[in-house]
Parts: structure tokens; sequence; C-alpha cells
């Protein structure tokens, strides 16, 4: 009896997944797509059919090990381990389960990659997170984040002469002109529904510099939901769009006569409940941290090509390696409390939706906990624009090739990517610079408009 009743609990399905597999009948879901963020940048995925969720809860669904060698271009690399020979398996993470509003009858979960017998693969980036905050915590931190993303919003039109498409802004209003939110209104409704009925809670938004560029903010939230967060507003966001005959682009410069599209990242570190941000130790620390792996960290934060377009001087989007009190020309602003809370946060501008958000925000763990770790000492807060004191402060990588140079010299950061997935990641990316350094500037700026 003992041993029949053992037998009956352990079939008996997780709580989790048993709602995952009601919600699912009742909203009448047919296929579920499990997502993740492969090395280039790009989300992928592969989807269940909901007579086959159950199992796939467990099991999840085999994949090639070599999508992790694919460039943006959909161009294979040739990397040891990532070949024809290998399968891992896409296993959905049940507590990000959300049907989508804006594909009906479909829903999505973020997905780790793990190997045949369920251990983590050393390739995965939503793995690599997890480590970081996990090395995190075992210091007595705790990391929340929300990405700050910039898109541009028009329509895809075939190109003069035959040439590759191109976008189309919706309107020409001016920034934060009272016009951009007329034009886009119907548009950011139905994105603002559909965030949120995901559980993205919406921040603010406004229209922003360039013609349909548009600025949207959600919640801050602890370091993996953060990023989990991101993969599905960039899904969101094109989604909306796609079903409603537009096209909307998170690539960093999509039009390269026009401002560029960030995704800011916003940072504060917790320990015991306190803003561990709020002394002046930890956060200069922590800055420091920032600031010495700053070269490197741009390889992963700003990871394509077109990136690199977007980061200039005097275009408020960083181009020097220093630090400053709401200093927007900084890469890392210190922001200044909301309200009476006292409660501080940092802006790391050099980031934008191009790059692998669990990659990314990692990396800047692993950067952070280094400058507290050995005490690293931010120097002196920069007060003005750097790029009126000519010669006074480090520049920022000028092209992606430069901050793969940088990343491949980082000791820190290549130990905590790992062999596999430094390897992956820096050939995948050289690939791509080289592939784009043979084609012209409207080669660059569709692809990176259709992969972002």
């Amino acid at each position: 009896m003992g041993d029949r009743q053992s037998a009956t609990r352990a079939h008996q399905p997780d709580p989790a997944v048993r709602r995952i597999l009601e919600r699912a009948e009742i909203d009448g879901i047919e296929l579920i797509r499990f997502l993740y963020a492969d090395h280039g940048g790009v989300i992928r995925g592969k989807a269940a059919s909901r007579s086959r969720l159950a199992e796939r809860l467990d099991t999840g669904i085999g994949h090639t090990v070599a999508m992790m060698a694919m460039n943006m271009l959909d161009q294979l690399q040739e990397v040891e381990q990532l070949g024809p020979v290998g399968e891992v398996r896409l296993v959905p993470d049940p507590a990000t389960f959300v049907p989508l509003p804006y594909a009906p009858g479909a829903a999505a979960m973020l997905a780790d990659q793990r190997n045949p017998d369920g251990s983590p693969w050393a390739a995965c980036s939503r793995t690599f997170l997890k480590d970081a905050i996990a090395t995190l915590a075992a210091e007595g931190y705790t990391l929340v984040a929300a990405f700050e993303p910039e898109f541009t919003l028009g329509r895809r039109l075939p190109g003069p002469d035959g040439g590759p498409d191109r976008l189309v802004p919706l309107d020409d209003t001016l920034c934060y002109a009272a016009t951009g939110f007329d034009t886009a209104h119907d548009y950011t409704i139905r994105l603002i529904r559909a965030l949120e009925t995901q559980g993205l809670r919406v921040e603010h938004y406004h229209p922003e510099l360039g013609p349909g560029q548009q600025e949207l903010s959600v919640r801050h939230a602890p370091a993996l939901r953060a990023a989990d967060n991101h993969v599905l507003y960039r899904e969101t966001v094109r989604g909306v769009a796609i079903r409603m005959a537009m096209w909307a682009s998170l690539a960093p410069k999509p039009l390269a006569d026009q401002a560029g599209n960030g995704a800011h990242l916003h940072l504060s570190l917790w320990s015991g409940g306190h803003n561990a941000f709020a002394g002046d130790d930890v956060r200069g620390w922590f800055i420091g941290g920032l600031l010495a792996h700053l070269p490197a960290l741009t390889a992963l934060t700003c990871g394509s090509v077109n990136s690199f377009r977007r980061l200039g001087p005097r275009l408020w989007s960083s181009a020097y390696a220093v630090y400053g009190p709401d200093n927007r020309e900084a890469a890392v602003r210190v922001c200044s409390p909301l309200g009476d809370s006292g409660e501080i946060n940092l802006e790391l501008k050099p980031s934008d939706s191009s790059a692998n958000p669990y990659l990314s925000l990692g990396a800047v763990i692993h950067a952070g906990l280094d400058g507290i770790r050995r005490k690293l000492d931010p120097g002196d807060p920069v007060a003005v624009d750097p790029d009126t004191e000519p010669g006074r402060h480090p520049r920022l990588p000028a092209t992606l090739t430069e901050a793969l140079n940088a990343l491949e010299a980082d000791e820190v950061l290549m130990a905590a990517l790992g062999p596999l997935r430094s390897r992956a990641y820096l050939a995948v990316k050289r690939s791509e610079a080289a592939a784009f350094g043979e084609r012209d500037a409207a080669y660059e700026l569709y692809n990176h408009m259709r992969a972002f």
C-alpha cells in the first residue's frame, strides 16, 4: 500500500505545472514557445503543442548544440563542441509562462538549455546569469535591475532601386512632443495592455528624439526576472507592431542619420534589505569595477556592429568610460533618488537591445563584484560633458572588433564566461564584424532592423 501511494504521489504533476496545463486549456493555447537568446543577441526558440505540453515541461524540446554558434545573419560558425553532433534540451521555466496577447492561441516561456541528463549546459546564457546571481548572493548581495529600452516604430518598405528593405518611421514629430503621443496612440495602448497582461508593469512612456522613436519603460525586478522581462518586452514590441501591419525595431541604429535606440541598464544593489549603493564605499567600488571592465563589458552590453554607430560623443549615449551624478554623457550615471526614499541606482548607458540580456547583465554583475572584492577606486566623478575636456578621459571602444579584443584580454570576464561560452561568443561576434565590414551601410541597417 505504502509503495503504491508513494508512486502515485511521484507521478502527480507539480502544482505550477498543473496550473499551466489548466490555463492553456482554458485560454485555448495551441502553441507554447520556448524562447532563448543566442550569442548573436537574437531571440530564438521552438514551440510545443498543447497536447504534448505536459511531457515537454519535463523533458524539454531537443535542440542542436550548433545553434549557439549561429550569428545574426544565420551563418553557422565553426566552434569546437558546437557542430552537427550533439543535442541539448530547451527546458522551460514554468514560472515564466505567459499567454501572448498579440498572438492569440500562443503562449511563451523562457527556457534554459540543458544537457540531455538535465544538467546545466556550458553555453546556456540564462544559466550564466543564474550563476552570476548565485555568486553575488554568496557575497551577501542581490541585484535589482531594469532595462530602459527605446525603439523605432514605422513600416518596412522595399529599398529604392531594388535595395534591401528599409524602415520608414511612423511620424516626424519632435522629441516629447504631444503630437507624438497621438500619432502612436493606438499602437502604444495595445502595447501597454499586452505588457501588463504578461506581468510587466509599465513605468512611463514618451515619444523620443528621432522620427518614430518611442521609449516605454517597465518596472525594475530581481536580476533574472529583469532579463526575462526584456526578452518578453522585445518580443511584444515587435509582435504588436506586426499584428498592426507595422514594424518596430529595437536595433541600436536602424536609421543611420537619426537618434539611436539604447536600452540603458538601471541597477541597484541590496544587502540585508538595505540599498547597498546608499553607502559611498560599496557604490564606489561597484562603479570602479564597471569602469575597470568597461571596454570588455561593451562587447556584451552593446553586442553588435550597429551598436557602435550609436556610441559617440555628444549623442547622450556615452562615449567615455567615466561616471558622474546625473551626467547623461557619462557611461555610468549615478541617478538622483526619487522623492525622500534615498534609494540610489546606477544607470549604465552603453547598453542596447542587440545584446543578449542574460550575458549583458551577468557580465555587469561579475564586473561590479570584482570592484567590490578589490575595493577599486572609481576616481573622481565627472560633472561636465567629458567631450569638453579633450584627452582627459578614456574612450569606449569605437568598433565591435575593438570591444571583442578587450573582452578577450579581460581575465575576469573570460573566466566568468567559461571556455565554451567565451569561445562561441567571440567566434560569432567576430564573424559578424567581418561580414558587415565587407558590405555597405544599407546591408548593415537592414539586417539589424530585421533581427532586433
